[in-house]
């Protein structure tokens, strides 16, 4: 499986999760969420953002889903967050479905709260 984004060809697993973080960028993240089913929001980007920085700056943390749920909440102070809402953005487990369109490794813990 492969994503066609800017004008190229990016590699990823069997699973579709890109076998180089490097090659993410927001086109990327777009053709991915397309591919899923999705239409990204600027709750979804939240998200994104969330996951990618946690990966990236935070020595490959992978969130599950009650960090993402307390992040968001803070987040979104005026706003209830739930799992409803996290899975009404991401319906494929929103760690895992997020953390794919975010360009990042797959998780392969079980579960997710």
């Amino acid at each position: 499986m492969a994503y066609e984004a800017n004008g190229k060809t990016i590699e990823t697993t069997e699973t579709g999760y890109l076998v180089s973080h490097d090659d993410w960028d927001s086109d990327v993240a777009g053709v991915i969420a397309t591919a899923e089913g999705l239409i990204l929001t600027q709750d979804h980007w939240d998200v994104i953002e969330y996951l990618r920085d946690a990966y990236l700056n935070h020595n490959g943390e992978q969130p599950n889903n009650r960090a993402m749920l307390k992040a968001m909440q803070e987040k979104w102070p005026a706003r209830k967050v739930d799992n409803k809402t996290l899975f009404d953005l991401f319906p494929g487990n929103p760690s895992k479905q997020a953390g794919k369109i975010a360009g990042l490794p797959e998780s392969l813990r079980k579960g997710g709260y």
